[in-house]
């Protein structure tokens, strides 16, 4: 474990490996810093982030480091780690590899990971993992919702922005799944957004409701893919911290 200083105040960053099935997964943490305080530390909420295609970088480990400032134990494993250690493709430019690695990800992994990462988290002194919520970008959208319907009885609430393949014809497609769910969920949709297009939203949205699902699903007019991200050249600034007041509302209902 790596403890590095974060450039946000009152924020800790760790480095951690983390035990799995298979092997190791190299893992960003962010979490309150409370040593200053006069006060017991009290453990911390947690969040689950789960990176988008172009991988762990330090965009992400930003959005992190903002989510904890707001008082929670965020962990971002690095999904891609059964291939590669690190990998960014606005570093690499390699499109083709992202896709690679990216279509050799199952659901099946990634509940794998989450469940050997919700056991470390339980023993954490500085982690409450009686109250999770999990996020999720882009192509980790739907695992985020899977999390919450694999774990219903851990995780209180579940985001997807812009996520893809929110209703296919797998057995794992979320919309499928989402008897057991217990969270509230919400879905943040681009209205311009090929990977997301409307009618696999409306599916998702129907189930939703058949489900009785908790949640919304929501459009963020004028926008395309990726619009939350912002050093994205689909970034739209207004959009994103809409988005983020949405998150962040969604985890403290749930969780504080």
């Amino acid at each position: 474990m790596t403890e590095q200083k974060s450039p946000i105040q009152d924020v800790i960053d760790l480095e951690l490996e983390l035990e799995t099935a298979s092997g190791e997964v190299n893992t960003f943490v962010a979490l309150p810093d409370n040593r200053s305080s006069d006060q017991p530390s009290q453990p911390s909420p947690v969040i689950l982030f789960l990176m988008d295609a172009p991988g762990m970088r330090e965009e992400l480990r930003d959005m992190c480091r903002r989510i904890a400032s707001n008082g929670y134990f965020v962990i971002a494993p690095n999904l891609y780690y059964r291939e590669v250690r690190e990998y960014n493709v606005f570093e690499t430019q390699d499109r083709d590899r992202m896709l690679e690695l990216m279509d050799g990800l199952s659901t099946a992994m990634v509940i794998e990971d989450v469940r050997a990462i919700f056991g470390w988290s339980h023993n954490h002194l500085d982690a409450d993992a009686t109250r999770i919520a999990t996020v999720g970008y882009c192509m980790s959208g739907p695992f985020a919702l899977m999390v919450a319907s694999t774990f219903p009885d851990h995780v209180k609430a579940a985001a997807s922005i812009h996520g893809v393949r929110l209703a296919t014809d797998q057995p794992d497609s979320p919309h499928r799944n989402l008897d057991p769910v217990k969270a509230e969920i919400y879905v943040a949709c681009a209205e311009t957004d090929s990977y997301a297009p409307p009618e696999t939203i409306a599916e998702f949205e129907a189930a939703m409701a058949a489900a009785g699902t908790a949640g919304q699903v929501e459009w963020y007019p004028g926008t395309e893919h990726g619009f939350a991200f912002a050093e994205r050249d689909q970034y739209v600034r207004e959009a994103s911290e809409q988005h983020w007041d949405r998150l962040l509302d969604l985890f403290d209902r749930n969780l504080k």
